[in-house]
């Protein structure tokens, strides 16, 4: 309980949490609602967990209205990645930051036009925020197995000089590596479903199988931002 508590009193933890919640109650939802020997009582638990979704999914949006100075921080922070030893994951990054920068500003346009604040149409902003995220979500994916090649070259330099230390250290790093790798592919299912019809698969996961590749995402999230908690607390003590 105390670590859900602390979970939800930092806004990424809460936003995780919210996340969660959000495509697991699509996955239950989707479940229900198509499952045509199911009494009209879960029919109805169904399509009440998908309106819950969507609105989980529009708070997590109206959120993300204040996030813009965070992200310009980070990119700021990391520049042009000069303290990165390797180029490949150097430049990646850098792309990946200008993605996720451009990123809100379109979806608070969309978000806007939505709302009926301004008067334009948001579908193609909504479009654009859907490339702009599967852009980002395919850069991590090409950074993270970069990642993987260089830590395993690493891992046969330190074969046979009886370092366990470094080994686990590496293993650790090589596992998240690997869950990086398989979030953002199953958000990348997803972002390709939103894509405009005809684009490979869009269009035609049900709304099961989009909960369930967000679940599994959102899982993925809570499993690394506990084990980030965990790798800090044993670095202090």
């Amino acid at each position: 309980m105390e670590s859900l508590v602390r979970l939800l009193e930092s806004y990424r933890g809460r936003d995780k949490v919210i996340r969660t919640a959000c495509y697991g109650s699509q996955l239950i939802g989707g479940v229900l609602s198509r499952k045509p020997d199911a009494d009209v009582s879960l029919q109805q638990l169904g399509k009440r967990l998908l309106l819950f979704s969507a609105q989980l999914s529009h708070c997590r949006t109206v959120l993300r209205l204040f996030d813009d100075l965070s992200m310009l921080a980070y990119s700021h922070s990391y520049g042009t990645g000069v303290g990165e030893a390797d180029a490949g994951v150097r430049w990646i990054s850098v792309l990946t930051n200008v993605a996720d920068q451009l990123y809100y500003p379109c979806e608070h346009i969309a978000w806007a036009a939505d709302a009926e604040l301004i008067k334009v149409k948001s579908d193609k902003w909504w479009l654009l925020c859907t490339v702009l995220w599967g852009s980002s979500l395919l850069l991590g994916i090409l950074r993270s197995l970069r990642v993987l090649m260089l830590l395993k070259k690493k891992l046969r330099s330190y074969e046979g000089d009886g370092r366990a230390s470094s080994h686990s250290h590496l293993h650790r790093k090589m596992r998240r590596e690997l869950l990086s790798v398989v979030s953002s592919m199953a958000d990348l299912s997803n972002a390709i479903h939103w894509m405009p019809p005809g684009f490979l698969w869009a269009g035609h996961f049900p709304n099961w199988l989009v909960g369930l590749m967000g679940t599994i995402s959102s899982l993925i999230g809570l499993i690394q931002m506990n084990t980030g908690s965990s790798d800090q607390t044993d670095s202090i003590e």
